[in-house]
């Protein structure tokens, strides 16, 4: 009986795999290779949800996970991040399963995690969203990074093609203004899906939002051109002379992607590879940056100690070329 319970909470909870395909969402087809990429990290994304919501025990769906290839077991602990907040807040819990998951293996995906946390509020009323203090107060706002992902990718036309922008984002409470910047941090990331991992295609969206938003946006394009990939090199460079005033985003989300995949062992040369174009240093070099410039302090004043961190890394990159000063 229980297993049968379990069974039909994945089947009313986790989208069907059709919802991850670029023709379902209307993406741009850059070729067959990117194409089969995006819908790969979509399928895994959604493995890891169902093995989050069907399994009996948080270590039970980590050993399900840990099955996931390398290259992808990222985004299926992403999903599992959403998963396990979907069930906490539909039960009141207040992340209780998601904070066990961060103590366990999950530690190693925090960032991956905390962005699932973001998928989950955005398909959730607001009366079930969790409260924000059991969350590490420098990493919250990875939240609202996954949680203007999720608009992007799943209302295309109003958030990026109507370039629509979420304002009255009370979590936590009193940081509005600063929430706006984070989601349109994800919103950059989803840009790298719609675009199809074309950085011209990723470009043009971005020009159509109002200048003001473009730091955030090729911040998040960096992140996801170096975590997911699907670039070649001579696209990368055209990325990262395009970007223009904003290399130094663009750089930086680049660091935070190399911390990623690093601190979780999944480093692959594709990530090597976009680190060395948009910061000009090995991952390991760039990994090392964003440890070394960590806030030690995460009180919420403003500008909050995240967004200080963000700058930091930013403003250590001057191109030439991509030389990090």
């Amino acid at each position: 009986m229980a297993s049968a319970l379990r069974s039909f909470r994945r089947k009313i909870l986790v989208p069907d795999v059709k919802e991850t395909k670029l023709e379902t969402r209307g993406f741009w087809l850059k070729n067959a290779a990117s194409k089969e990429l995006l819908e790969t990290v979509g399928e895994y994304f959604l493995a890891g949800y169902g093995y989050a919501v069907e399994s009996r025990t948080v270590e039970e769906a980590e050993l399900l996970l840990e099955e996931v290839p390398a290259r992808f077991r990222g985004f299926a602990y992403e999903g599992a991040g959403m998963g396990f907040a979907i069930l906490d807040c539909m039960t009141f819990g207040n992340l209780r399963r998601t904070s066990a998951f961060l103590r366990g293996r999950g530690h190693h995906h925090n960032y991956m995690v905390y962005v699932g946390i973001g998928w989950a509020m955005a398909r959730l009323p607001r009366f079930l969203w969790p409260k924000p203090a059991p969350l590490d107060p420098l990493l919250l706002w990875l939240v609202h990074d996954g949680y203007g992902f999720h608009q992007a990718y799943f209302h295309t036309e109003r958030y990026v093609h109507q370039q629509a922008e979420e304002t009255g984002f009370s979590w936590p409470r009193g940081q509005e203004e600063y929430a706006a910047h984070a989601i349109d941090q994800g919103i950059g990331r989803a840009l790298w899906f719609v675009a199809g991992t074309s950085a011209e295609q990723a470009v043009t969206l971005v020009e159509r939002f109002p200048e003001r938003r473009h730091a955030d946006l090729y911040s998040g394009i960096g992140l996801a051109a170096t975590y997911a990939g699907g670039a070649d090199e001579a696209e990368l460079r055209w990325l990262r002379e395009r970007a223009g005033a904003h290399r130094g985003p663009l750089a930086q989300g680049s660091v935070f992607a190399a911390e990623a995949r690093l601190r979780a062992g999944l480093l692959f040369p594709h990530t090597e590879s976009a680190v060395g174009i948009l910061c000009g240093t090995t991952a390991e070099e760039a990994a090392g940056i964003s440890r070394a410039t960590r806030p030690t302090t995460t009180a919420q004043d403003w500008p909050p100690a995240y967004e200080r961190w963000r700058r930091r890394i930013a403003e250590m990159f001057v191109f030439h070329g991509g030389v990090p000063s």
